[in-house]
């Protein structure tokens, strides 16, 4: 025979399950903050992979200092350098680390949307919440002018260092990729922080040039090394030609080899994204929708155009939906093309 319960037992345990009811009620009849109540008075932080100085530094400075208008409540946007590893560091933290309430974004090396595929990185790019891209870009070999490298031809002959910074950072990449696919005679000392931190090793003597710098960079970080020819432009890597440029070779001109093609493909497709923007995996929806409506806002401000044409820093946006559909044809590359590229790259 079952134990009955007191009446004073019984009228605990019918308050306990009322109250249960009651919060379980109200947590369901409470809304969610919208976008405009979670970033009212809120500070962002803007994660840069780089140090100061570069250009992936002055785009993402550029957006934080005029994209929190364009957020629902208007959040302060604060940015943070986090450089290491070719940005490789500051991609980790964002995937794995930063708070996924969509209150941390971040930039880094736009070839690391594919890094994972040829095994430089353990996430998954898939899943970051990407927010857009500031520009299209084009991506450059280049010489300092007093080295005995003049052209693409020279390359192809003459032993020399080239500065890098790191196997997932486009100077590295760039500089393996036209070792070994088309027998540059490039050595590689990697290991600077940035790109500007190569720039001043050029200058020094320490290495001859660079790949992997973009030309949008070259414009607004160093407009006087093409006024006083203090450089010389060997080759550009580009899905299309850049029209600025139109004598200089592009790597798919002297591709001779339908494997030579599919490796500068698949390596070049990062250009369309030059530089990225995300927010980590998992952030609430109608945020992600709230960041990349206010990004694409940004990119038609007239007063953020006018400061961009200040700095003379190219403004061709991609959408984040664009930048979701390049990373998933990446991830769709038939596995022998991705395997061709890595033995590209990483050696």
């Amino acid at each position: 025979m079952k134990r009955l319960l007191s009446r004073p037992m019984r009228i605990a345990a019918g308050i306990a399950v009322g109250a249960g009811l009651l919060l379980s009620s109200l947590a369901q009849a409470a809304p969610a903050r919208t976008p405009a109540e979670f970033y009212r008075g809120r500070t962002m932080f803007v994660i840069i992979g780089y140090p100061p100085g570069g250009g992936y530094d002055l785009y993402a400075r550029m957006l934080a200092q005029h994209m929190g208008r364009h957020i629902p409540g208007n959040p302060t946007m604060i940015p943070q350098n986090m450089p290491g590893a070719g940005s490789l560091k500051a991609a980790n933290y964002l995937f794995q680390v930063a708070a996924k309430d969509g209150s941390v974004i971040g930039t880094f090396a736009r070839g690391l949307g594919s890094a994972p595929l040829i095994g430089q990185a353990n996430f998954d790019s898939t899943k970051f919440s990407w927010i857009g891209s500031i520009t299209k870009d084009t991506s450059l070999c280049i010489s300092w002018a007093a080295s005995p490298i003049k052209s693409w031809n020279d390359v192809m002959v003459k032993q020399f260092t080239f500065g890098g910074e790191g196997a997932d950072a486009d100077p590295d990449i760039y500089a393996k990729l036209y070792k070994n696919v088309f027998g540059a005679k490039i050595r590689l000392a990697s290991g600077f922080p940035g790109t500007s931190n190569i720039a001043l090793g050029m200058q020094r003597g320490e290495v001859q040039g660079m790949c992997g710098i973009s030309w949008s960079t070259i414009k607004s970080q160093h407009p006087d090394w093409m006024r006083d020819k203090k450089i010389h432009l060997l080759i550009q890597a580009a899905p299309t030609k850049d029209p600025e440029l139109p004598q200089v070779p592009t790597a798919d001109e002297i591709a001779r080899t339908p494997e030579q093609r599919q490796v500068l493909d698949f390596v070049q497709a990062s250009q369309i994204m030059a530089r990225p923007f995300t927010a980590p995996p998992g952030i609430p929806a109608d945020r992600k929708a709230a960041l990349r409506a206010a990004f694409d806002a940004t990119m038609k401000d007239p007063v953020f155009l006018a400061d961009a044409k200040r700095l003379m820093v190219d403004v061709r946006p991609v959408t984040g939906a664009e930048i979701d559909a390049l990373v998933a044809a990446a991830y769709a590359t038939p596995r022998d093309v991705i395997a061709k590229a890595a033995r590209a790259i990483l050696n």
